[in-house]
């Protein structure tokens, strides 16, 4: 009898094997996730972790791909589990802080309690030795080397070199048909700018296959990290190594004496003969050209495409901000650049500055990783798990902005509450690039509201699908109107 039923059972296990399997799995991860509950009940913090390793991360590379953006992700676990929140995400733990008190606390913790802390494949796209990534003995030592030539003072000779190439390429834009899709105008612009600072490249082939290889290393930074052919982060990876080679065959032709630019680049060689401390290695000064190049051409092209869809929504602000900008042309002579003395007169389009990057977010949060356990306003954070301070659930506090969602400048002109306000972060790992952003975006308003008017021609909220910064699917499209024409 015992003999037969044994039997029965293997005839069951062959016959059912798939069934009896599946089965398995769910209970399994049945059991984790209530086990997952429990420990989440007595760190006070809610979530679900998911299975081990891949945790939500396909929820989030869903939401990525999606025309809501990845930032949809965490509004959705926001709604279930509240303001705080944890989650599991490329085999990580992430808890996201959505308070000034828990940015502050993390901010002036910096290096202390905590350390930046990025998902693999950014790190992986940037490289090692990129400000992002760097330990705190290197990065105190690197940012102080690259700080100089983005200090404002650094700058002025950049205002007249962007001034004058935006100037240009409206007035081409002007010729050709005054319709355009800024995303696309900007991203150009940007980049080309960006590389004629650092490295004086001006060959448009040449320009050409580094923005190529450079938006690649994009697309690639909120990836899945495996190396398969065709995939995202195999392309990024492909494109940063002929990236690396682009730009050591640059510093081995400077260091030959076949080439002398005065540039960024010039500038990080003439220290060759200086001790350790005071220079960069050449992996140091590669990765952080690639790292500068991405960082300041994809965030400052989409903060421009949301200042204008902004102001074709609020036409008041749109007026306000043209008249300032008039009054600054008019007191300038015919077809003088702009310089940092009338920057610095920009009042009101400091404060559209201001409240664009607040509402568009393009960096939506800041992550770091616990150097230890600690507590954040009664919530457990262990050691090694990844706290990402909220940036855009700060920006929408209707307790810290009245009216969050709504487009208005003048708010600014009252002081904000510290560490309510973090479009670049704060502490010792601000963004490096705060100045040339903020100059970026003034030259621009300033041409843009002085020289013409312009419709939107496209209204459609969607978002890009595959970008880690919010960008609209669209590019906003505007035709643009000269005013003298009017």
């Amino acid at each position: 009898m015992l003999t037969l039923s044994m039997e029965y059972i293997l005839l069951l296990v062959r016959n059912y094997y798939d069934i009896l399997l599946a089965s398995i799995l769910f209970i399994s991860i049945t059991l984790y996730k209530v086990s997952g509950r429990t420990k989440d009940a007595k760190s006070c913090i809610p979530g679900s972790l998911g299975i081990p390793f891949v945790g939500e991360t396909f929820a989030l590379l869903s939401a990525t791909n999606s025309v809501k953006g990845c930032y949809d992700f965490v509004r959705l676990r926001r709604e279930w589990h509240g303001k705080w929140f944890k989650t599991r995400i490329f085999g990580k733990i992430h808890v996201f802080v959505p308070s000034v008190e828990g940015a502050k606390t993390i901010f002036t913790n910096d290096f202390t309690l905590f350390n930046k802390g990025y998902v693999k494949s950014m790190a992986d796209a940037v490289g090692k030795k990129s400000l992002l990534c760097v330990p705190q003995e290197s990065h105190k030592r690197i940012r102080r080397l690259l700080s100089d030539p983005f200090s404002m003072n650094s700058l002025s000779k950049f205002v007249q070199r962007f001034d004058n190439m935006l100037s240009e390429r409206l007035k081409k834009v002007q010729k050709e048909g005054k319709r355009f899709t800024v995303l696309d105008f900007n991203m150009k612009i940007t980049f080309d700018a960006m590389c004629d600072m650092l490295m004086s490249i001006k060959d448009a082939l040449l320009l050409e296959q580094i923005e190529r290889d450079c938006t690649a290393v994009s697309d690639a930074m909120l990836s899945f990290p495996v190396m398969i052919p065709t995939t995202r982060y195999y392309k990024g990876i492909k494109a940063r190594t002929r990236l690396m080679e682009t730009f050591k065959a640059m510093i081995t032709s400077r260091r030959n004496g076949k080439e002398y630019h005065e540039d960024f680049l010039q500038s990080m060689l003439e220290k060759d003969s200086c001790p350790v401390n005071q220079k960069l290695d050449d992996e140091e000064i590669m990765d952080n050209l690639l790292t500068l190049i991405i960082a300041g051409q994809t965030t400052t092209a989409a903060a421009m495409m949301w200042s204008v869809k902004f102001l074709h929504e609020h036409g008041e602000v749109q007026d306000r901000l043209r008249e300032e900008q008039i009054s600054i042309l008019k007191s300038k002579p015919n077809g003088a650049l702009l310089t940092l003395d009338d920057l610095n007169s920009m009042s009101y389009a400091s404060k559209v500055v201001k409240e664009t990057l607040r509402m568009s977010n393009v960096l939506l949060w800041f992550p770091r990783v616990a150097l230890d356990d600690c507590n954040i306003e009664g919530f457990e954070i262990k050691k090694g798990w990844h706290a990402n301070i909220d940036a855009s659930c700060i920006h929408y506090d209707p307790a810290l902005y009245k009216d969050p969602m709504q487009f208005n400048p003048s708010r600014f002109d009252e002081m904000q509450k510290p560490y309510s306000y973090i479009p670049f972060g704060s502490g010792p790992r601000t963004c490096l690039g705060i100045n040339m952003a903020k100059v970026t975006m003034l030259v621009f308003l300033h041409r843009l509201t002085s020289g013409y008017k312009w419709k939107v021609d496209d209204l459609d909220p969607s978002l890009e699908r595959k970008a880690h910064i919010p960008r609209l699917r669209s590019g906003c499209p505007i035709t643009l109107t000269v005013l003298q024409d009017e």
